[in-house]
């Protein structure tokens, strides 16, 4: 997280791809030095940047590049764990207070990642499934939203321990999942809405008439 107090938000729609140049570790976490193609303007010590997905603090920068520095739980629960210099992420920088929501409310909280079962050519898209823990499957729904490596996208499809999203071509061209491949971990965020209405209904137990069928029928 970023070291304001104020509730950081991203839109989970990706501004620029990112080229990894270095991945220092120092203690138990790492810091990471990422150069955008397109370069940030009005760049600031503190702000906070989805590295694809995770919310980093920026710790510093010059006219090139920036660092951030990912903690040891942020590595125990994403792919940055296994980052490499060279690789590239997506970057979207938190959203300001004038700014159009165009996906959904992302906060760079990753919930774990998942495993890409398959990649499929859907006319001009691409159609990928991924893995749905048991654990997570109530918070997946058809139509729902959900943050992949960053990039917010529509559930399009649910099966009993799967999952499918389509990516339109801008989106494979604009991010790194121009080259997604089975077998590909993503770091994963599950709607935050649908996470407080299932803590409210775990919560609540009998007493409440909300269940999890009757949200889905409302487009929970």
């Amino acid at each position: 997280m970023g070291l304001s107090e104020e509730v950081i938000m991203f839109t989970g729609i990706i501004e620029t791809v990112g080229r990894v140049e270095s991945v220092i570790p120092v203690g138990n976490y790492h810091r990471i030095t990422i150069r955008p193609e397109a370069a940030f303007e009005n760049m600031i010590v503190g702000e906070s940047i989805a590295i694809s997905g995770p919310c980093l603090t920026v710790t510093a920068f010059d006219k090139r590049s920036f660092t951030v520095e990912a903690s040891q739980e942020t590595l125990r629960l994403t792919t940055l764990k296994s980052l490499r210099p060279g690789e590239s992420v997506n970057l979207e920088r938190a959203l300001r207070a004038d700014s159009r929501l165009g996906g959904h409310f992302v906060l760079g909280h990753i919930d774990g990642t998942s495993t890409v079962t398959a990649v499929r050519d859907i006319g001009l898209s691409l159609q990928v499934e991924l893995e749905l823990p048991k654990a997570f499957a109530p918070l997946v729904v058809d139509k729902g939203s959900i943050a992949l490596d960053g990039i917010s996208l529509t559930i399009g499809s649910v099966g009993r321990d799967r999952f499918a999203v389509n990516i339109i071509p801008e989106t494979r061209r604009r991010t790194t999942w121009a080259g997604l491949k089975v077998g590909d971990r993503v770091n994963v965020e599950f709607d935050v809405l649908g996470k407080y209405l299932l803590r409210f209904l775990e919560t609540r137990g009998s007493g409440s008439k909300l269940t999890l069928d009757s949200l889905r029928e409302m487009g929970y």
